[in-house]
């Protein structure tokens, strides 16, 4: 087998009249938490690929923003996933605007760092519902139109706390944990009509967030780089190549897998 790069792939297809396999052209993704970090890099990355995109958030000007940042291809739609009852109301909206929805990659979510010890059921509750109950909320709403069509990609973006142990995010952890268990036993369920279900786990992403949280904390910056082979921080982009991979043809026999993109952290010593 010869080496390709990037380039070098997409002309093999174009010579040898194959569709090339990392193309999205005829896509319509809805990405959740898409106005801003790995949300809008996933939505840039897919549009890139030829999908067309639906950035989806509470913040009409920060995704009318994003939007216009990607181009054509793109569009944004107001949505709380927190609002569980809205979710099919939500979903055909979007499908009577733009036409079926081929993609739907659950992003939203919400971080609380804090003892478990001084986690009250309350904020672990919140946690918990726009994680989960919202991400399934939406998938349950989809999945419907999906299994009609014989096709789909439904995604969800874990963690690294979906992996191991990190301390002061108990509901965090148990939110990102959950995907996890959500990404087998939908796979196992809508596979064999033709859906398949991933994750992504990313790794310590440069956004930021990130970047005003480690500036403080040179010390815990320190320790992440020291578990990371790779050495540096990803960018968020790493996370929306990986996310146009699953989404694509080229992973059409790849159903029910966490994909870490970490620079080797969750195997790091």
């Amino acid at each position: 087998m010869s080496k390709h790069t990037n380039t070098g792939i997409a002309t093999d297809c174009a010579l040898h009249a194959w569709p090339c396999p990392f193309r999205l052209d005829g896509e319509l993704a809805v990405i959740t938490g898409g106005g801003t970090g790995l949300g809008l890099a996933m939505g840039r990355c897919l549009a890139a690929a030829g999908a067309r995109v639906v950035l989806v958030g509470r913040r009409a000007a920060a995704l009318e923003a994003a939007s216009q940042s990607i181009g054509p291809l793109a569009s944004f739609a107001v949505h709380d996933v927190d609002q569980l009852e809205q979710a099919p109301r939500f979903i055909e909206q979007v499908q009577r605007q733009h036409g079926p929805i081929t993609i739907l990659i659950n992003n939203a979510g919400i971080h609380l760092k804090k003892p478990a010890v001084d986690t009250t059921e309350q904020e672990f509750l919140q946690v918990l519902t726009t994680h989960v109950l919202g991400a399934h909320a939406l998938s349950r709403a989809v999945a419907p139109a999906m299994m009609q069509q014989g096709r789909g990609s439904l995604l969800f973006i874990a963690s690294m706390a979906s992996l191991f142990g990190i301390p002061n995010v108990v509901a965090y952890s148990a939110a990102k944990s959950a995907y996890v268990g959500m990404v087998r036993a939908l796979a196992t369920e809508l596979s064999p009509q033709g859906i398949r279900v991933n994750a992504i786990a990313p790794g310590w992403i440069e956004t930021d967030m990130s970047h005003k949280a480690l500036a403080q904390d040179p010390a815990r910056r320190q320790k992440i780089l020291s578990r990371t082979p790779m050495g540096r921080l990803g960018q968020p982009e790493d996370v929306g190549m990986a996310a146009v991979y699953l989404c694509s043809p080229a992973a059409r026999f790849v159903t029910g897998v966490i994909l870490p993109v970490d620079g080797g952290a969750s195997i790091g010593f």
